[in-house]
């Protein structure tokens, strides 16, 4: 396996050891790296990490990687997005990101571990087992550091009722519930969090919305909107009606980052759910 990408115009004329700081890989890797026969190449040719390159070359660097998840070939999930050093999955619903006590084969991991032996399963961007969605998944180690914290996550959601407001911020510090490892809860001594949203229309009992969190918290976007007296459908844990939806209505719809590969940003869509969007069906449907 190896880390590959492509010289970007900012990099154009710069060494490999240049580069390599400027996009933080190791030195064990490159220290390793030099030590093997062919191992730094430049569109498949050996290379020296005083050696000069140009935009638009394939620069390639062997690494290690070994996944300890047990694969699971059976599992099948969409792939929206892929090149030598991202992917983008399609996440479904109930499909938890890693494997627990209670979960060890049917998760996200397990999928990655059957479809990309050898690999390490390194998820950027992390989904509740039940919100659907856009995971952002990096095929090293040079990937992951280079997009950690470095990427936008957009939300579909389906509240109940309607905010006061149609455009606005929820601003309001998130902490650990009292006597649970799970739930959180607005309380002033939590952490600062964020979330903008819009909404996108109504039928009276539910109202679609666009989801913006700021800020990264556990659950941000469930316990927020519970905090406005408009909980997530579905969501029982925080309020919400499961009368027409069985899990919360909430969906990772569009996902901002530029890859390590060739310096491109690149926005990735996936799209809303049925069960999601038949929230408007008694009453007909949304309008997107």
């Amino acid at each position: 396996m190896s880390v590959s990408f492509t010289v970007t115009p900012e990099e154009d004329g710069r060494t490999l050891k240049e580069i390599f700081r400027r996009r933080e890989l190791s030195h064990r890797l490159i220290s390793r790296a030099k030590r093997i026969g062919e191992g730094i190449t430049v569109n498949g040719s050996p290379a020296r990490t005083i050696d000069r390159v140009r935009q638009g070359d394939t620069v390639s660097v062997p690494e290690e990687d070994k996944s300890s998840l047990s694969p699971s070939p059976e599992l099948l999930v969409p792939v929206l997005y892929e090149d030598s050093e991202v992917i983008v999955f399609d996440k479904p619903a109930g499909m938890p990101v890693h494997p627990s006590n209670d979960h060890r084969s049917d998760t996200l991991g397990n999928f990655f571990a059957a479809a990309y032996p050898g690999k390490t399963f390194r998820p950027v961007s992390r989904l509740d087992r039940f919100t659907s969605g856009c995971v952002l998944t990096a095929k090293s180690r040079y990937a992951a550091a280079a997009l950690s914290g470095k990427y936008e996550k957009h939300y579909t959601a389906v509240c109940c009722g309607r905010p006061q407001k149609d455009k606005g911020i929820i601003s309001a510090p998130i902490a650990r519930a009292e006597g649970s490892v799970i739930l959180r809860c607005v309380r002033d001594d939590g952490k600062q969090a964020l979330t903008e949203y819009e909404v996108i229309s109504s039928n009276g009992r539910y109202t679609l919305l666009s989801v913006v969190p700021v800020t990264g918290r556990t659950h941000q976007i469930r316990v927020h909107f519970s905090f406005i007296s408009c909980p997530l459908a579905g969501d029982s844990m925080y309020g919400g009606s499961t009368e027409d939806i069985d899990r919360q209505a909430l969906h990772c719809s569009r996902l901002v980052f530029t890859s390590p590969a060739d310096g491109v940003t690149h926005t990735v869509i996936s799209p809303l759910p049925a069960d999601i969007a038949a929230l408007a069906a008694p009453k007909g449907s949304f309008l997107l």
